[in-house]
């Protein structure tokens, strides 16, 4: 969209995908405060929230299957990919395709955010707890481990309430993520306003 509308606002001048994406990282820094902190540290407080989700997961498991010891070598995995997963994924959803001008459907840009809020803020978090501590109690025998061909069934016995219990975090995930993805495609629009009028300014001038 980016591209289309400067240069239809250019009298046609066609403008290099790159220079396009220089332009409105020059302009970035003309954007009102708020908004360019949203762009720049929305996305971590949403993967500081993954994190929260994924210790809190653990916490769980833990008391479910009874395991007790390697408290820091499984918390520290929890504490950590889900932060890089949420961040890598919702700057490459929703942010870098916005500055890049490749995502012009609002509709789309709230979808992406809620769908990386839930899956990867929430969900992942909750799923990546489960294996690891199967691990655990399967280790140091601390909760009986059921055949191999009803682990799927033990698991999904196992998940269950923990997922009840997480509901809450899911819609916080959800909801946070969706807020943020908006707040985002707003100032994306500022930026392409802005690049749009000093763009014109220099073919004035």
């Amino acid at each position: 969209m980016s591209g289309n509308l400067l240069n239809e606002g250019t009298g046609g001048k066609m403008i290099p995908r790159a220079e396009i994406m220089q332009l409105m990282t020059k302009n970035f820094d003309r954007l009102p405060d708020i908004d360019q902190k949203l762009f720049l540290y929305g996305p971590l407080y949403l993967s500081g929230n993954s994190t929260l989700a994924g210790l809190v997961a653990n916490n769980m498991y833990r008391r479910a299957l009874n395991v007790s010891h390697a408290p820091f070598s499984s918390s520290l995995p929890m504490g950590v990919l889900p932060f890089l997963t949420t961040f890598a994924l919702y700057n490459a959803v929703v942010c870098r395709p916005l500055m890049y001008g490749d995502l012009n459907c609002p509709s789309c840009v709230l979808l992406r955010g809620a769908l990386v809020g839930v899956v990867s803020g929430a969900l992942y978090p909750i799923f990546l707890a489960l294996p690891l501590n199967i691990g655990l109690a399967t280790r140091y025998s601390s909760a009986p481990m059921p055949e191999k061909g009803a682990i799927l069934r033990f698991s999904w016995e196992i998940s269950r309430p923990i997922l009840k219990k997480m509901r809450a975090v899911m819609l916080l995930q959800t909801f946070f993520a969706t807020y943020l993805s908006s707040k985002n495609l707003d100032s994306y629009a500022k930026l392409l306003q802005l690049t749009f009028d000093s763009e014109v300014e220099e073919l004035k001038d």
